[in-house]
């Protein structure tokens, strides 16, 4: 025990002199545009919490009726005690709200992705992914025993070819899978010519769409719909824990899927289901998505001015379509540097570095959200220009805001 003890020690030592050990930031109330962290107000552009339902009032009544009525917990997992009919009535609205057959809930985003692929996935089967896909999809795939064929990032050609690959192989199901909305990057999947290519080699295609779902689309419903793909990508993957402001995954698809889901799938087996009030908040969410479509056209109304602003400063933003806009600086240290520096100026936003995205591209990434005022998106842009311009990231002069 004490070599074991030492050594991890030793790793941690390692994390802190390259500048990636970090507390854990501490929220003293709820998750906003601003929150309150060391007992200061600080502009939070760290939180998926897209469109601000994780505090509507809608969403909090449904929550406090349904435990009052329901209990404080489930007591079992879906297929012994725990399906109860709040389950099933978000089930259908889900399924509803993404234009699939039928769609099944996991308690997150990454256990929907585990539990999808490691159940429709075997030994004679093979999966195409992007390089960049989230770690929930490359953890899902190292649970198979399938085959895997590899692409470069949102390079069609080489999809194909990786698609050709799998084909003479002789597989017999080839599953390509890709992010719907790239969460480091804030790219989007060129899912059009991605379809086709998969229909052209007879591939089915799985998108995860945890940043597209409440984000793109009509009413929020998602890449697929954003692209017009009803019909011919067989699995989606959501998230109820970003734009839909509560907790959970789920997976929307046609009635073959959820079955063998329900029936093979260990995540869903051994967990057990969401509790009453998490359900019925999930419920209300999706009801408010449908009745004020305004605060998805406030979201991308400020992630414009926020995106152009970063960008008129002069920093490095990348390849970002969405409220996903990341601050690109170089390795680790320096992204932490920065997001140190925004925090002294009363900016709350996270550094990632290595091995959530490669070595040389360590950034802070933001997030816009429908809560935030454009005065506070202008604080936010002056502390980028104070904190660059004092790290040496910028020039003396910063381009005016739009």
């Amino acid at each position: 025990m004490t070599d074991c003890l030492a050594s991890l020690r030793a790793e941690l030592d390692a994390l802190r002199a390259e500048g990636r050990l970090r507390p854990l930031a501490v929220l003293e109330g709820p998750q906003d545009a601003e929150v309150t962290i060391d007992g200061r107000r600080l502009i939070n552009l760290s939180s998926n919490n897209y469109l601000g339902l994780n505090t509507h009032p809608q969403l909090v009544a449904a929550a406090v009726a349904a435990a009052r009525t329901w209990g404080a917990g489930s007591g079992a997992v879906r297929t012994i005690a725990g399906t109860q009919t709040l389950h099933e009535e978000l089930e259908r609205r889900l399924a509803a709200f993404k234009g699939t057959e039928a769609a099944l809930t996991f308690q997150s985003g990454y256990a929907a992705n585990l539990g999808v692929l490691g159940t429709v996935l075997g030994e004679p089967d093979a999966v195409v992914s992007d390089e960049l896909n989230h770690a929930s999809i490359i953890d899902g795939i190292r649970l198979t025993k399938a085959a895997r064929y590899r692409f470069r990032h949102r390079d069609v050609d080489d999809c194909e070819a990786q698609l050709a690959a799998a084909r003479r192989d002789g597989r017999r199901r080839v599953l390509l899978v890709t992010d719907g909305v790239f969460s480091m990057d804030g790219d989007i999947a060129p899912l059009p010519a991605i379809v086709e290519r998969a229909e052209a080699a007879e591939a089915a295609v799985m998108v995860d769409d945890a940043h597209g779902s409440g984000v793109l689309g009509r009413g929020g419903r998602g890449t697929v719909d954003h692209f017009q793909l009803h019909g011919r990508v067989l699995i989606q993957v959501g998230t109820l824990s970003k734009a839909i402001g509560v907790l959970g995954g789920y997976v929307a698809g046609p009635m073959a899927v959820r079955e063998l889901l329900v029936h093979g799938s260990r995540p869903f087996l051994f967990s057990t289901s969401h509790p009453p009030a998490v359900v019925a908040a999930c419920i209300a969410a999706l009801a408010v998505l449908e009745a004020e479509p305004e605060r998805q056209e406030r979201l991308w109304t400020n992630a414009r001015r926020f995106k152009l602003g970063l960008q008129g400063l002069g920093f490095d933003c990348g390849g970002s379509e969405t409220p996903i806009t990341p601050v690109i600086v170089g390795e680790a240290g320096r992204a932490m540097a920065l997001a140190d520096a925004l925090r002294e100026r009363g900016v709350f936003a996270q550094g990632i570095g290595f091995p959530t995205v490669a070595r040389d591209r360590g950034r802070v990434r933001t997030i816009v959200t429908a809560g935030h005022t454009a005065e506070q998106l202008d604080r936010a842009l002056d502390a980028f220009a104070s904190a660059g311009r004092a790290l040496g990231l910028l020039g003396p002069i910063a381009v005016a805001r739009p």
